[in-house]
């Protein structure tokens, strides 16, 4: 019966370790965007107000989209000052990293209660009101940065609700800083903030090799 028991216990331990985070990516062309280019120095930006989780997941991005033939190099390691986010900080980097490209990632969360079910929608979401002054190109501004902070700043971060997490991706070329490639990614059976930054990192670079964007 002992035996019995413990080989119960050891199966039950066994089938939780096989119990793994999975992660979905979804990637859209832009309309009009060129198919047949490749980018070697992508500058990767995590949009946040929260500089430690902004530079943590721009860490986790490098490790994962750098190879022998891509550079990727962090806002954080190229901007003059790291918070707060600006546009104009971003445009330095590019220019003094003479980066080919800009993969921004919203990492504000918008945590949602859902009326059924009991679910959260952490999709990322940039909560600000972008306006037509200076770079703004849209709603996201350009490179995924807004241009008016107040709100952003008040903004969450990142979070992990229930094991879930959705992030938007945005892939832009720097010659005439125009939307090339966006990304939406969905982690489920998240253990911690950390698991999710990682996974999404490595997630978003694969969809860039797999549609040739970085090699």
């Amino acid at each position: 019966m002992a035996a019995a028991t413990m080989l119960y216990l050891l199966g039950a331990v066994l089938f939780a370790g096989c119990v793994q985070a999975k992660t979905t990516v979804k990637g859209a062309w832009e309309k009009g965007a060129p198919r047949k280019q490749s980018f070697t120095r992508v500058l990767v930006v995590g949009v946040t107000p929260n500089v430690n989780q902004r530079c943590a997941f721009e860490f986790f991005m490098t490790s994962q989209l750098k190879s022998e033939s891509v550079q990727v190099i962090r806002s954080c390691d190229a901007v003059v000052e790291k918070n707060p986010l600006t546009l104009e900080s971003i445009v330095q980097a590019v220019a003094a990293a003479q980066a080919d490209a800009v993969l921004a990632t919203s990492l504000v969360s918008d945590a949602i209660v859902a009326k059924e079910g009991g679910g959260r929608d952490t999709r990322g979401h940039a909560s600000y009101k972008a306006t037509d002054a200076g770079f703004a190109t849209g709603y996201y501004g350009v490179y995924g940065v807004p241009v008016i902070y107040g709100t952003f700043a008040t903004a969450p971060a990142f979070t992990v609700a229930e094991g879930e997490a959705r992030v938007a991706s945005r892939l832009y070329q720097t010659r005439d800083k125009s939307l090339v490639y966006t990304l939406d990614v969905h982690a489920r059976k998240l253990e911690s903030t950390d698991a999710a930054l990682h996974d999404i990192a490595a997630a978003i670079a694969d969809k860039l090799r797999r549609e040739r964007l970085t090699r």
